[in-house]
């Protein structure tokens, strides 16, 4: 009997032990043939199945006019031929003929002549590559003279319809090793995968001489084309504040120039330029890499006295000055074995927070400093932005360097207080201008105001405040300060005879090796209307031939404002 139950038992566990292994290799099942059954069917791919990548069409890039619907493409993808030779059919007594006429069509210089000559004398070489690029109407110059052993491939390149415009903010693509499109620098870099959209793929059985079998089925997964953007850059306002930058760059002999517009209130950019720039249909023939750099957010400096506004904007905002405080000019500060002036060793004696601003005062900035404390004036100095990225979707963006700020000794808050000692980039001074245009608040930039699926879906970008810097009342009594530097100052080089311009300039000494050298970098940042600021421009340029910015940067923002709010048709202030 004892025995009998003992069998049961054993029955009974080995039945279980039967049925979990069952429960396993069904579920396991499940999950190979259905759910996981793409992954596993690709898996073995390499060992009876064909496999074709389909490459998606790469998404498309467009500029706008902020005013209506209308677009303009600014990158998209155009047909081109890859014309090439098969040796082994040309004969040998008509290399030298095929080779002359193709060298003679293309422009080869004797070089690239004697190379194609090499390549076509190959006698049994079935392919070698004569020129990619080639548009219908010189293949058509190819065809008609009907050269033995020269063909030609449809091929899909990136094509920049405004060659230079914008190249530095539109990046370019090359060519990967299976032949798809990357993108580098500027959107082309940093929207990438979006543009390139999702490849797709073509699987099959295949017999033993490599064919289809029909039987077998077929499974088809079509590509995702890349995604389309569209711009924030309204094109007429691009053309019209990149040549005057460039008048301006070629002018004053600068190293290099940027310029940003943008709306303070959402953080859409209207024009965003920067030289030296190339033309991204021919960017293997740059031979500066810099050159494809956005200076915009690319290259930190010493901004200076452009700088000012941020230091009195965080004295405001905690009451410890107002634009009628007064402060006794000592001429000079000697701080930890430094002695500090102002410029041109000027001295003012007592005057106003407005009339430091007005005059650009070194020694009034390190005193509101001084009120602040050294740890609210680095806090303030971060909350506006400074020391990090901006966000904006471009690549090469760099965060600047406030570090100096967190260095023991007195002197590193004294000198940041008017601009020196730290770096930022002009998308910085931007972004922070643009919160005290609008009442405190901080908007996050942006260039893409929409992204259009192959769905036919839309993804609009919302504007994003990223922070309260501070409040409306400081913001307002600086704006009113920074209007009277205008006014006051700079009058007929930025001063518009119907509109309020708020706004700052920098002169600001480059420093090499061993300290300072005799080279500045000039700077222009300010807002407009200022009653109610619809733009907030920056403008800068590199070691100009010029000495103060007042006659370099300001005369390039006068005309470009005066052209914006003419074409945006903003109503008179004055």
């Amino acid at each position: 009997m004892l025995k009998e139950r003992n069998n049961e038992r054993e029955i009974t566990i080995l039945s279980l032990v039967f049925l979990v292994i069952a429960l396993f290799i069904i579920v396991r099942l499940l999950i190979l043939q259905i759910l996981q059954h793409d992954y596993y069917s690709l898996f073995a791919l390499n060992t009876h199945e064909i496999y074709q990548k389909l490459y998606p069409a790469r998404g498309s890039i467009y500029f706008r006019d902020a005013r209506g619907d209308k677009e303009y493409p600014a990158a998209v993808n155009r047909g081109y031929y890859l014309v090439y030779a098969v040796p082994q059919d040309i004969p040998k007594d008509k290399i030298t003929e095929v080779g002359d006429k193709l060298s003679e069509i293309f422009g080869f210089v004797e070089e690239d002549k004697a190379k194609l000559l090499e390549k076509l004398s190959k006698s049994d070489d079935p392919y070698e590559p004569v020129e990619k690029k080639v548009d219908e109407a010189t293949w058509e110059k190819i065809a008609a003279l009907n050269l033995p052993g020269i063909y030609k491939a449809s091929q899909k390149f990136r094509y920049y319809p405004e060659t230079n415009l914008a190249s530095n903010i539109l990046g370019f693509t090359g060519e990967s090793e299976n032949g798809s499109l990357v993108g580098s620098y500027g959107l082309e870099g940093y929207w990438n995968k979006e543009l390139s959209g999702k490849s797709g793929f073509l699987a099959g059985e295949r017999g033993a001489l490599g064919s289809w079998i029909a039987s077998a089925g077929r499974t088809l997964v079509k590509a995702e084309e890349g995604r389309d953007l569209v711009l924030t850059l309204d094109r007429s306002v691009q053309n019209k504040a990149c040549a005057v930058l460039k008048k301006g760059f070629e002018e004053y002999k600068a190293k290099s120039a940027s310029l940003i517009l943008m709306n303070p209130k959402t953080g859409a950019v209207y024009a965003m330029c920067s030289y030296p720039d190339f033309d991204p249909n021919n960017y293997s023939k740059v031979k500066n890499l810099e050159e494809f750099n956005n200076t915009n957010i690319f290259t930190a400096y010493e901004p200076g006295s452009v700088f000012k506004p941020i230091t009195m904007a965080a004295a405001l905002d905690q009451n410890l000055v107002n634009p009628n405080t007064t402060f006794q000019d000592p001429c000079e500060r000697k701080i930890d074995g430094f002695t500090i002036k102002n410029a041109l060793k000027k001295c003012y004696g007592r005057i106003t927070m407005t009339q430091a601003l007005e005059n650009s005062v070194n020694t009034a900035m390190i005193w509101v400093q001084e009120q602040l404390g050294r740890g609210r004036f680095q806090d303030y100095v971060k909350k506006f932005g400074f020391g990090e990225k901006t966000g904006i979707e471009l690549n090469t963006e760099v965060e600047g360097n406030i570090s100096s700020l967190e260095k023991k000794g007195k002197v590193y808050g004294a000198v940041g207080s008017f601009g020196q000692g730290l770096t930022v980039t002009p998308m910085q001074i931007a972004t922070a201008y643009a919160a005290i245009a609008n009442g405190g608040k901080m908007p996050r930039p942006y260039v893409v105001a929409e992204q259009r699926y192959a769905d036919g879906r839309k993804e609009k970008t919302e504007p994003r405040i990223v922070e309260n810097v501070i409040s409306e009342r400081a913001a307002k009594l600086l704006t009113g300060m920074m209007v009277s530097v205008v006014e006051n100052t700079y009058t007929a080089r930025v001063k518009l005879d119907h509109y309020y311009v708020a706004g700052k300039t920098g002169t600001a000494q480059i420093p090499g090796k061993g300290g300072y050298t005799e080279e500045t970098n000039h700077t222009f940042g300010g807002f407009f209307p200022a009653d109610d600021p619809g733009f907030v421009m920056v403008v800068k340029y590199e070691a100009p031939q010029r000495e103060w910015a007042e006659s370099t940067a300001a005369p390039t923002f006068k005309e470009v404002a005066e052209f914006v709010l003419k074409y945006f048709a903003v109503p008179e202030e004055r």
